[in-house]
């Protein structure tokens, strides 16, 4: 498992697997890419008055859990993202599912379904071919 789903936790909004200083951190890494300390501060302003020094803590608290790279570069250390937005979107997801899935599976593929259903309709069509797919590439490895 990655080092930063273990702070996973569930709360009243859902998931939450960044807290909210972290997540602005993490969108200002995904767009800009490897920035220092500083350069990282002044983004994170635009969105939200905090000091500097809290934000090289959060920007080391991301370096702990493994989500953010720390290069030494010429003008100070660079953070970068060591995940792109899409795959860590992908980690939470599959942790999130897989505890759903762990209750009931036929409860939560009911209600799956009936909340894609409510959600956005077309996407039933798209589950159904990825059904699909999985079925004949398990067929396959038989």
């Amino acid at each position: 498992m990655k080092s930063f789903l273990k702070s996973f936790r569930i709360g009243k909004s859902g998931g939450e697997a960044l807290g909210p200083l972290e997540g602005v951190i993490m969108e200002v890494l995904w767009k800009k890419g490897g920035l220092t300390g500083r350069e990282v501060y002044k983004e994170v302003l635009r969105a939200k008055k905090v000091a500097y020094t809290t934000v090289l803590t959060v920007l080391e608290r991301l370096v702990n859990k493994g989500l953010v790279k720390k290069e030494k570069g010429e003008e100070g250390y660079i953070f970068s993202a060591l995940y792109s937005k899409g795959e860590f979107e992908g980690f939470v997801a599959r942790e999130v599912l897989k505890g759903v899935l762990e209750l009931s599976q036929s409860t939560a593929i009911v209600n799956f379904v009936d909340l894609l259903a409510e959600e956005d309709p077309k996407e039933l069509e798209r589950l159904k071919r990825l059904v699909e797919e999985k079925s004949r590439e398990l067929g396959k490895k038989d």
